[in-house]
Parts: structure tokens; sequence; C-alpha cells
């Protein structure tokens, strides 16, 4: 598992897990899921959830040298 930044992102562009689900074609539990880092999202996923935040993939993510 990695680390992720996504629920900050999220929460800086004021939108919901259900609004960011929504918009890349998951379920809020998905989101929730990665959030809380219980699933680790396919790499079309990541590639999503980055162009809907605004942000890039290593942005997103941390390696286990960055935590």
């Amino acid at each position: 598992m990695m680390q992720n930044r996504i629920k900050k992102y999220r929460e800086r562009k004021g939108i919901s897990q259900g609004k960011l689900a929504d918009l890349c074609n998951v379920s809020r539990q998905t989101i929730n899921a990665i959030e809380n880092n219980k699933y680790d999202p396919s790499l079309q996923l990541a590639f999503d959830l980055a162009k809907t935040l605004g942000v890039t993939v290593d942005h997103l993510f941390l390696t286990e040298e960055e935590i």
C-alpha cells in the first residue's frame, strides 16, 4: 500500500467524496477506501484523480521514502 494526499486536495477544491467519485466514474466507497489507504487505485484511476484534482500523480501518492 502507498499513502496518498487525495483527501487534502479534494478538500482544497471543496468537493465531496461523492462528487469526486462521479467525476472519476467510480463509487463514493472507492474514493473512501483510497483515502483511507485500504485500496490502491489502478493506474488509470490514479491519473483520473490527479487530473480531476488539478495535480500530478506524484503529488497525490507518496512513496515509502517520502512517508
